[in-house]
């Protein structure tokens, strides 16, 4: 008994420690955007009580008995006044599912509800759920789209082997879901798929990411633009790419939609995933662009290379050099919360606000695609300071 209350009380200790920790805004930074020093969440955020049997009687070694391995790509919200995030946590099964923690200022003390989310089942149970998208739209219901990952029964011999659909829930209140259909279309998988938060000519509109198989893309790829008639039982008949993915660039092997786009008084600002190939495997950062007020398939500013990309220890992971992002938030006040995770693995913070983040997509030049335009890019700004001074 001595040997289990000393053990339990290290372990809260060394928990509240990671609870209750101060974030800090790592200096000096690209003026774009803040980075800040700690994660908002690990795995090491998870409650005891959801990893240790707490009975001395049942487990006197106060052994851990189900095993977090990461806790990150995680949609978010603001909801009741305080900053919520729905994070896509991973057992050491493998397995992931949905857990909501919450924050009183966006940037720390972020703490988990006491029970992840009970996401209902369609009539095909899922294998694996993760990467949420939360949507406040315009009808009053908040949507979660999420992947839902489910055996490829085609290839029965390959143990590999996946097929990606759009999973959609609704909830008022966070705590129960309805479950919907999953999203209907007909461009192959999907993996990355968002609801904008408005109605556009008295339809939902979604942005998805056709692809061919699980993985790679095929003869698809690219952020396309769809309607549907009702999210009961959505369905996209026809998607129009309006971000494609181009050779030698941050999308030359696949992109897609983070977080539902921020609308603005210039138009909507969109966060995006990019993902090119290496030596060192593929290599995931984030990037922005902006779309028409009206038209929400026409492109309006779309800033060179990426916006984000992982650094230092956040290219250390289960799956290393990759930063992702399926949430943000912006508050009343113009400050915007975006919530990226890195490797796979945590999930960070970065502030930035709605005037910066247009000053950035409005005033940064377009990728010219070759080495000797982006020559001339650097020659025009030494060339405007030179003028200046």
């Amino acid at each position: 008994m001595q040997y289990f209350n000393n053990r339990l009380e290290k372990l809260n200790k060394e928990y509240n420690s990671i609870i209750q920790r101060k974030n800090e805004i790592v200096e000096l930074g690209n003026g774009i955007f803040d980075r800040y020093k700690f994660p908002v969440l690990t795995a090491s955020h998870a409650p005891l009580f959801w990893r240790y049997d707490l009975n001395p009687q049942t487990n006197p070694y106060l052994l851990e008995r189900f095993g977090i391995n990461a806790v990150f790509n995680a949609g978010a919200i603001k909801f009741n006044g305080k900053y919520v995030v729905v994070a896509r946590v991973e057992g050491n099964d493998r397995k992931s599912f949905f857990a909501i923690a919450e924050s009183e200022n966006g940037i720390d003390n972020f703490r988990f509800w006491d029970k992840p989310v009970i996401m209902p089942e369609t009539e095909n149970p899922d294998t694996n759920v993760y990467d949420m998208r939360l949507t406040q739209h315009q009808d009053g219901w908040i949507y979660g789209i999420f992947c839902t990952e489910r055996k490829d029964t085609s290839k029965p011999d390959d143990t590999t082997a996946a097929v990606a659909a759009a999973g959609i829930a609704r909830t008022k209140d966070l705590i129960k879901w309805e479950r919907l259909n999953d999203l209907i279309s007909y461009s192959g998988q999907q993996r990355n798929v968002v609801l904008h938060p408005e109605f556009v000519n008295g339809k939902y509109a979604f942005y998805t990411r056709p692809q061919d198989g699980f993985i790679d893309t095929g003869s698809g790829g690219g952020i396309a633009f769809g309607l549907s008639d009702s999210m009961e039982k959505a369905e996209v008949k026809e998607e129009k790419i309006l971000d494609p993915k181009i050779y030698h660039t941050i999308t030359e092997v696949k992109n897609g939609q983070g977080p539902a786009p921020i609308k603005t008084s210039k138009g909507w600002l969109h966060l995006a995933h990019g993902v090119r190939n290496t030596a060192a495997g593929l290599r995931y950062v984030l990037y922005m662009f902006m779309t028409d007020l009206k038209d929400l398939t026409k492109v309006t500013y779309h800033p060179a290379g990426y916006f984000i990309a992982p650094i230092c220890e956040e290219r250390v992971g289960d799956v290393s050099n990759v930063v992702f992002s399926n949430g943000w938030i912006a508050d009343e006040e113009g400050k915007v919360f975006i919530y990226y995770a890195s490797s796979d693995t945590r999930l960070h913070v970065a502030t930035s606000t709605i005037d910066k983040l247009l000053d950035y997509a409005m005033n940064t030049a377009s990728d010219r695609l070759s080495s000797n335009k982006s020559v001339e890019q650097i020659i025009s700004i030494i060339d405007k300071n030179f003028n200046f001074k």
